[in-house]
């Protein structure tokens, strides 16, 4: 039966667990659990390294504190209501927390997808215009970029739950993730989602979309300038310096493109993939991007020791 969310004082809805393994959740949540710590661990300390070292205070690495601010964010909105479901079987949420939750989740995912171009610029502007490095982002313009990120985030994406704030919902009102997706939640509205769905839509296109244009717009600028280089030695050496940051790209969007295509043409798929799909769009990259970075960036390899030698 449908309910109005004015009329019923606590809707909710089911997050969803393993399905058939309702009473064998420890190993999933372990594995769950073990994977937020380690992206709570890595993420810290990058931050902690790039705070005690003057040196690494450019905007590489200002970008990349940004990121593991927003990862620690999207896993910490996300993971403890899964851990929630699985160690304690809280299968309900209510339907604001379920909104706020949404709202955030996409709001930050658009927030580190424009650092992600903000880094590909820094990239583009440090390779092809060297000279003007310095002046084109100062520490000052990369506080901007942070600022603009997440006001971007917030003003594209606080639509959502507002439309789906008045429509009647269907029982039994189960989702397909652990947590609450855009996607997921309009799908069980008992009324006309067209408005909510196309700004969705749109909302994905000109945030995610467009960035994912201007992110490869600018590696194939960079691409034209390094092949200019007369050795090879030095096109490489030059190439070398965005290898990280293309693999942080890739962690971001093959997640999120997987995830929209489960949603989009997945209808049929079994509910595993969904939940799979939906906790790697979640954690691949708060885990994968300071691991990635840790291992390019001697730098913070140092800076990350040193401070393990002073706690000692």
């Amino acid at each position: 039966m449908p309910f109005s969310n004015s009329s019923e004082l606590s809707p909710s809805f089911l997050l969803a667990g393993l399905p058939g393994l309702e009473g064998a959740h420890s190993w999933p949540a372990t594995a769950l659990c073990s994977a937020y710590a380690l992206a709570v661990l890595a993420n810290g300390a990058v931050l902690l390294a790039v705070r005690a070292e003057p040196g690494l205070h450019v905007p590489m690495y200002l970008f990349l504190c940004m990121l593991a601010a927003i990862d620690l964010a999207l896993a910490s909105a996300a993971v403890p209501p899964a851990l929630c479901l699985y160690w304690l079987g809280g299968r309900r949420i209510g339907f604001g927390a379920c909104l706020a939750q949404m709202f955030l989740i996409h709001a930050l995912s658009a927030a580190e997808s424009t650092v992600l171009l903000a880094m590909a610029a820094d990239r583009y502007v440090a390779i092809c215009h060297p000279l003007r490095h310095a002046a084109a982002l100062s520490s000052r313009a990369t506080a901007k970029v942070g600022l603009l990120a997440l006001a971007r985030g917030v003003l594209f994406f606080l639509p959502l739950p507002l439309l789906l704030l008045p429509l009647p919902f269907c029982g039994p009102r189960r989702l397909s993730h652990s947590f609450c997706l855009h996607q997921d939640v309009m799908n069980l509205a008992c009324a006309d989602t067209t408005p909510s769905l196309v700004y969705g839509l749109a909302a994905i296109l000109l945030v995610m979309g467009l960035d994912a244009v201007l992110i490869c717009l600018s590696y194939l600028l960079i691409l034209r300038a390094v092949l200019r280089l007369a050795a090879w030695r030095e096109r490489l050496k030059v190439f070398s310096t965005c290898v990280a940051h293309i693999c942080v790209v890739l962690a971001f969007y093959v997640p999120l493109i997987g995830l929209s295509v489960v949603h989009r043409f997945g209808k049929d798929l079994a509910p595993l993939v969904h939940i799979i799909m939906g906790n790697v769009y979640i954690l691949v990259p708060a885990v994968l991007n300071p691991i990635i970075y840790g291992v390019r960036s001697k730098q913070i390899q140092r800076t990350i020791l040193s401070l393990i030698r002073v706690t000692d």
